[in-house]
Order: structure tokens, then C-alpha cells, then sequence
């Protein structure tokens, strides 16, 4: 990408899209462009091809999606898979319509089999059934992968899908009822050292180990592959290194300075037992993650604490 090629990152105000504006800002691109999801709604193909027939971006980050953690995606399995299938089969094939240059798909790790062998490899895909928990999500995240894949080879476009694992970081979502474990547990310990609580409620039994990897972090791999990665071949964007349910929440509430006691409720689902992807191809591609968890977790509260809690009343 040159410094001013014109770049669209979709869903820029979100934890992912939002990292990647402030990365290619950071590194002197100037000609980016983006619409809030009330000014171009992208589940609707109207919308999104006069976008395109308008600004002609010439490379696309597609970082716009409908996320959440387990109770979401038990919630409203329906909307995962509807929304998340309109949004890529609209944008994809609008941008080959339109001749962009180059698409970075963000995908989730998610797509791997519940029971894949540990770290998950690339070639893991489709090789065993998925976890029942986020099922729809992951069959949507699929079917982008592979409709890149197709475009590629039929069109002869270049369309490259990543698969970040766990993410956290500023503009991340820590509503109780549709966030992912890292940052509702940050509000959770917060919320009950406020009050003074003396226990914290964790789902499930601690036991399932997870991989985080802090949001700018991503975003610097995914300008890094953008520029220099090309292939049918999807990239796994990760640490190499997970940590227990349990560890992290122990983690978190020292991070926050929370003194009481956790409490696993093992009445909730745990979801997957492990996931930790193999981050050798993404190492052999020049690229590896910089921010440790511990130095991520405190970058993380204290965007919550700026962006978050100041706006926030607190309830017992």
C-alpha cells in the first residue's frame, strides 16, 4: 500500500477496526475512509455497492462483524450467522466489482475444530466439528474464508483471510451480557471493588485455556501481511501461548486490585477446552506479537477506566 492509497476499513469503530486505523495512521496513511454503521448499513447491498461505486477504495481491511461471547451466541445464533454472511458476501463481492487492489478478510479461530489438535494449525480447517457454542459465527467466518478463497481462484483477485485469536483492547465491548471473558471480567472485578463485594462469579471451571493477543498488536500484523502476503493460504495471528480461565482471572483481578475471592460456577458452560493457534507461518512470514498479556491487561483497564467506568454508574 502506498501512503496515500485509498484504504476502507470496515467496522473502524470497533475493537479490531478501530486498532487498525490508529496502526496505519501511526505509519503516515493518509487517504483512509470509513462510515459508521448508521451511514452505511452493510448487511444491505444497495448500500454498500454505491459505497464502493463512490470512494473506489483501492485496498479493504474487513473488520466489520457481529461478535460476542458464549451467552450472545447462545442468545442469537440466528443474527451471528444472517448478519455476519450479508456483511461478507456484500462487501467481497462488491470490492471484486469493483476492482480493489487487495482485501484482508479478519476471520476468528473460532473456525477451528472443537477438539483440534493443540496449537491449531491452518490446515485444521474443516477436519472436525465445530463448537456447538458459537457454531453459527464460525460457520459464517467459514464461508468467508472460503469465498476469498474462490474469488481468488476464479477471479484472480487478491483476497487474504487472517484468523486472530482471542482479542481485547480499547473500544472492546464490556457489556456483561454480549462481551468475551477477558474484558467483562474486567469489569466484573471493577465493578465489585467498587462495591465492595467479596466475591466474583466466573462461568464455568476455570480449567479451558485461552489465548489473548491485545488488539494493536493484531492490527499491526494485519498491516504488516496486507503489505507483504499474498496466498489462498489463511494465517493464524496469535501469541503461541495461552493461559488458563482460572490464571487469567486471577491475573485480572490483581490487575484491577480487586482482594476478594473468585468464585467458579461450574453449573456454566466452559466452551472449547483449549484454544491456541500455531503461530509458525505467521513467524515465517517476518512477524511476531510485541505486548505481553501482563503489559496488555493494564493498557486494557486503564482504557476502561478513561473510556468506560467514567460513563458508567455504578450499581450494587
Amino acid at each position: 500500500m502506498k501512503l496515500d492509497s485509498k484504504i476502507y476499513v470496515a467496522g473502524h469503530r470497533g475493537l479490531v477496526g478501530s486498532a487498525i486505523v490508529r496502526n496505519l495512521q501511526k505509519n503516515g496513511y493518509t487517504n483512509l475512509v470509513f462510515r459508521t454503521s448508521q451511514e452505511l448499513d452493510l448487511t444491505k447491498a444497495g448500500q454498500v455497492s454505491a459505497f464502493f461505486q463512490k470512494e473506489r477504495p483501492d485496498y479493504v481491511f474487513l473488520a466489520a462483524a457481529k461478535v460476542g461471547g458464549i451467552v450472545a451466541n447462545n442468545d442469537y445464533p440466528a443474527d451471528f450467522i444472517r448478519d455476519n454472511l450479508m456483511i461478507q458476501t456484500n462487501v467481497i463481492d462488491t470490492a471484486y466489482q469493483n476492482n480493489v487492489k487487495k482485501l484482508l478478510f479478519l476471520g476468528s479461530t473460532c473456525i477451528y475444530p472443537r477438539l483440534a489438535t493443540q496449537p491449531m494449525r491452518e490446515d485444521s480447517l474443516l477436519t472436525g466439528e465445530l463448537e456447538p457454542t458459537n457454531e453459527p459465527y464460525a460457520i459464517a467466518k467459514i464461508a468467508g474464508i472460503k469465498m476469498c478463497q474462490s474469488y481468488n481462484r476464479q477471479y484472480g483477485t487478491d483476497f487474504i483471510s487472517i484468523m486472530p485469536t482471542n482479542l481485547y483492547g480499547p473500544n472492546d465491548n464490556f457489556d456483561l451480557t454480549s462481551s468475551h471473558v477477558l474484558p467483562a471480567l474486567i469489569r466484573k472485578f471493577h465493578e465489585a471493588k467498587m462495591n465492595h463485594i467479596t466475591t466474583v462469579e466466573v462461568w464455568g471451571t476455570g480449567a479451558p485455556k485461552r489465548e489473548f493477543l491485545y488488539s494493536d498488536d493484531l492490527a499491526d500484523a494485519a498491516v504488516y501481511l496486507m503489505n507483504t502476503y499474498s496466498g489462498n493460504d489463511l494465517v493464524n495471528i496469535g501469541m503461541g501461548k495461552d493461559i488458563s480461565i482460572k490464571e487469567l482471572a486471577e491475573k485480572i483481578g490483581e490487575t484491577v486490585g480487586y482482594q476478594g475471592e473468585i468464585v467458579f460456577n461450574t453449573s456454566k458452560p466452559d466452551g472449547a477446552p483449549r484454544k491456541l493457534v500455531d503461530v509458525s507461518r505467521l513467524k515465517s512470514l517476518g512477524w511476531e506479537a510485541g505486548i505481553s498479556l501482563d503489559d496488555g491487561l493494564e493498557l486494557a483497564y486503564k482504557w476502561f477506566l478513561e473510556h468506560v467506568e467514567k460513563n458508567t454508574t455504578i450499581t450494587t
